[in-house]
């Protein structure tokens, strides 16, 4: 592991677990890499930007279509959470608050840009409020786009979103929210929440997939105004953006995948940009104090027994404050060895056989709920019981619970279970959104 950071950003550091032996013939490498960033957001420090004063940028974008008065809690508890969202903005902090329907309105501060945060500014935002109220469509991507010119009109280090709906995204076609989506990736990152259980599951994790946020359910409006605070003092933790992922690999070695396994799990293959020779960037988004583990594999060239290759070089890459080239901030490396000892060929490397499972819990748990909303008993009876046994041998309770609500459950261990006859919407929703939360394996 090698550190190349400065004390004017968070401290990066790369740790690589893999089991690198490979039998004859072998040719799968897979390695966890463990990036942690310490020293950033808690601390107060901030990437400073060309002109000495980086700073953090958060659009606020509130869903004020016509179902959100019905029931009218939903209006009422979106206000609410808004205004502390906007209570725990930091001073200085660039902000602004939209309105979306069919069309996006600035309801503060409402000249084309963005107030700064200080005790005048936030409470003005917060009699704004007052001005929502519900009528109108849904077209998310128009929120998306005007939060975009927003957070560009100031010189920004952390840009930062937060979107709140309740219903289907009906008045505009899902290419032109696709197309929005793709206009604003990597220009800044997006938190994304459903209240209620009126919208569409695929429609809020897709935005936040895209913008490198997180999403998730509030079934209760009460519970707004706490998942609000929580979201914005996350995004108010963040220290540095633009973090990349970069892999290098020498001549011959194929990228199977690279994915992003914790604290989500989110496929990044098809997210690289081009580095230079043999090398690519994946986005991981914003940094604050935290920890990511990604899932790497590649497949090597075939090698005798006894030779041993670099199989890749992972790197943190972070954008220049001055314009010029992109800093490494810590790199780690993956290797491959030959060998004739099957104790050592075939032991699984304990972070990547969690991770394996990690990964498959969240694609059958989405594979049965898919066969259980078509009708498909057998075939979702099949896939949540997998579901319920990786849940219970990975430690994952969370989801374990999530699943129990779906399920009845027989034997965990052998993932036997029975459909049950009645689930509530909400238990349904909650479990396809958090079906990517993954837990650390035990070290």
């Amino acid at each position: 592991m090698a550190n190349f950071s400065k004390s004017t950003v968070p401290q990066f550091s790369v740790d690589v677990y893999q089991n690198e032996f490979l039998p004859e013939g072998g040719r799968d490498v897979s390695a966890i890499v463990t990036v942690t960033s310490t020293g950033g957001g808690t601390s107060g420090q901030r990437l400073l930007g060309p002109g000495g004063g980086g700073t953090a940028g958060v659009v606020i974008m509130v869903d004020c279509s016509g179902s959100m008065d019905y029931p009218s809690t939903k209006m009422r508890g979106a206000r609410e959470a808004t205004a502390a969202a906007v209570d725990t903005l930091r001073d200085g902090t660039s902000f602004a608050v939209v309105a979306g329907t069919h069309v996006a309105k600035e309801v503060y501060p409402g000249n084309g840009g963005l107030a700064v945060a200080d005790a005048r500014t936030r409470a003005e935002a917060k009699e704004s409020l007052r001005r929502l109220s519900a009528g109108g469509g849904t077209a998310i991507g128009t929120w998306l786009r005007l939060a975009d010119r927003l957070l560009a009109s100031a010189d920004l280090t952390i840009r930062h979103g937060i979107l709140l709906t309740d219903g289907r995204n009906e008045h505009e076609s899902p290419e032109e929210l696709r197309a929005a989506l793709d206009a604003c990736a990597g220009r800044f990152t997006c938190d994304a929440r459903g209240v209620g259980t009126d919208w569409e599951v695929k429609e809020v994790t897709g935005i936040a997939s895209a913008l490198l946020g997180t999403a998730d359910i509030v079934a209760d409006p009460s519970a707004l105004a706490a998942d609000f605070t929580a979201m914005m003092e996350h995004a108010m933790d963040k220290g540095v953006a633009d973090v990349a992922l970069r892999l290098w690999t020498p001549v011959g070695v194929e990228i199977s995948f690279v994915k992003q396994v914790a604290p989500t799990v989110e496929d990044l293959t098809g997210r690289r940009t081009e580095a230079g020779p043999r090398a690519g960037d994946y986005p991981t988004g914003s940094w604050g104090d935290e920890s990511r583990d990604y899932h790497v594999s590649v497949r090597v060239p075939q090698a005798a027994i006894g030779q041993e290759m670099l199989a890749a070089r992972v790197s943190l890459i972070a954008p220049d404050p001055a314009g010029g080239d992109p800093r490494p901030l810590s790199q780690g490396l993956v290797r491959a060895v030959w060998t004739d000892d099957l104790a050592m060929s075939t032991s699984i490397n304990p972070q990547v056989a969690h991770y394996t499972g990690q990964a498959e819990l969240a694609d059958v748990i989405q594979q049965g709920l898919d066969a259980r909303k078509s009708g498909d008993h057998d075939g979702a009876t099949a896939k949540l019981g997998r579901a319920v046994q990786l849940a219970a041998a990975s430690g994952n309770a969370d989801t374990a619970k999530l699943l129990s609500k779906v399920v009845d459950v027989v034997d965990a261990a052998t993932g036997t279970v029975r459909l049950k006859a009645k689930v509530a919407e909400a238990d349904e929703m909650t479990l396809e959104t958090r079906s990517t939360k993954t837990v650390r394996v035990k070290r």
